[in-house]
């Protein structure tokens, strides 16, 4: 569920996904027994139980609405959502994977407006990730879920090591205490994923780094942790991360990590796997480790938003699905599936921490509270082209093909050069 960044693909095989993609905005608008048909873009139906939570909570609320997924896998979704729009598909809800997808279809003119709906809203502030959403005063999408990076913590492998408000030098420290063993018993302090915001957008929250401007100096202290962990042996090296498509899921749930930088959408996951037999790990959350100790908590994280398509068969129906979706009753059928909502109430936070296995401490309940969180990656029409170089240098910075003052000078050379 990782919100990534898109790429336009090339015209010929925009037009092959098309024909594929194209069938969610056909068929008949109403049931045979006379309900309103809606049709909701979504990704990995099956194994994203938000969708289905939110989904029947809403026809139970409104009966007279029958909703339809139109189901697409995850790595292709953003791609056929493009294709779909500018081939003039009619289905009728769009599920916004990430912010920077939302500006292009938004300044595009693809979606209904919904900024008198939010300028009506009498508690905006209990929408978080809501201003994400703002295009120059107008809003084409509502935010349902607000994910966040937390610490994920194995409570058998840290022992009795004080979570409550770890430095990135103290979480340095704690990853090569807790590393134990060798070989294929060797138990890792932590495991570090591939992606480049694991460093990057932490970098930028908890400096004020820009993301979209080529001076990168500001990474430097993150890499040298990441890097003195890796050099340690604490962590899994990047590089066979990499290649062997190591999974945060599998080095945590088989215990092979005993904490785990990652997204609040992951506690659902583990909830899911804890109930199946998969997950015996007596896990809980702290908040993600900061650059000072000063009482505040900055973290990274990302909106999901429904918007309505511009062109949709019902939209009247469409508009209401959104705002219910978003709105008290929406957030309270997500977390009571472990999904962090974007509308915060005390009865949602309960819902939440009332899940089956959700741990209830302090600490986890603390994590739950950030002071800020900024949004993964700044929207902008060059933010597609400089995540993609970011990344590149970011994994030869990791695997050692680069130092880290390299690499940082070719990042703002090349963000110069090629994309500004």
């Amino acid at each position: 569920m990782r919100k990534t960044t898109a790429r336009v693909l090339p015209v010929a095989l925009a037009a092959t996904l098309f024909g594929a993609a194209a069938c969610g905005g056909g068929g008949s608008s109403t049931t045979s027994d006379g309900r309103t048909t809606i049709k909701i873009a979504l990704w990995n139906y099956k194994t994203t139980p938000e969708f289905k939570a939110l989904i029947d909570g809403f026809e139970a609320k409104y009966p007279k609405i029958h909703v339809e997924p139109v189901d697409i896998l995850a790595d292709d979704y953003s791609d056929k959502v493009t294709t779909m729009l500018a081939g003039g598909d009619k289905t009728d809800v769009l599920t916004m994977k990430n912010v920077t997808d939302y500006a292009r279809y938004g300044t595009r003119g693809q979606l209904l407006p919904l900024t008198d709906y939010v300028g009506k809203l009498p508690d905006k502030a209990s929408y978080s990730g809501l201003e994400d959403f703002d295009l120059g005063g107008k809003y084409y999408a509502l935010p349902y879920r607000q994910d966040f990076w937390v610490l994920y913590y194995n409570k058998a492998l840290v022992g009795d090591a004080d979570m409550s408000h770890l430095t990135w030098d103290q979480f340095d420290t704690l990853a090569k205490q807790s590393t134990k063993g060798s070989g294929s018993s060797k138990v890792y302090g932590t495991y570090l994923h591939t992606w480049r915001s694991v460093v990057q957008a932490i970098a930028s929250a908890q400096t004020g780094g820009d993301l979209l401007k080529p001076d990168y100096s500001w990474m430097k202290d993150q890499y040298t942790v990441a890097l003195d962990i890796q050099k340690a042996g604490a962590t899994i090296p990047f590089g066979t991360a990499k290649s062997q498509k190591i999974t945060y899921d599998s080095q945590f749930t088989t215990g092979k990590a005993a904490m785990v930088p990652m997204g609040t959408w992951w506690g659902a996951a583990l909830l899911a796997e804890k109930a199946q037999g998969k997950n015996p790990v007596d896990w809980a959350m702290a908040p993600i480790p900061q650059i000072a100790d000063d009482g505040k908590t900055t973290t990274f994280g990302s909106p999901t938003a429904f918007a309505v398509n511009k062109k949709a068969r019902n939209a009247d129906a469409a508009t209401t699905f959104v705002e219910w979706a978003s709105g008290p009753e929406g957030a309270a059928a997500v977390a009571k599936i472990g999904i962090v909502p974007s509308y915060h109430s005390d009865s949602v936070m309960n819902a939440f921490f009332g899940v089956a296995g959700m741990p209830t401490d302090a600490l986890s309940k603390q994590a739950m509270q950030p002071s800020k969180v900024q949004l993964e990656m700044p929207v902008s029409d060059k933010s597609s082209d400089i995540d993609q170089i970011l990344t590149e240098e970011h994994e030869l910075v990791m695997t050692g093909e680069k130092s880290v003052d390299a690499g940082i000078k070719e990042m703002d050379s090349r963000v110069k050069n090629e994309v500004q």
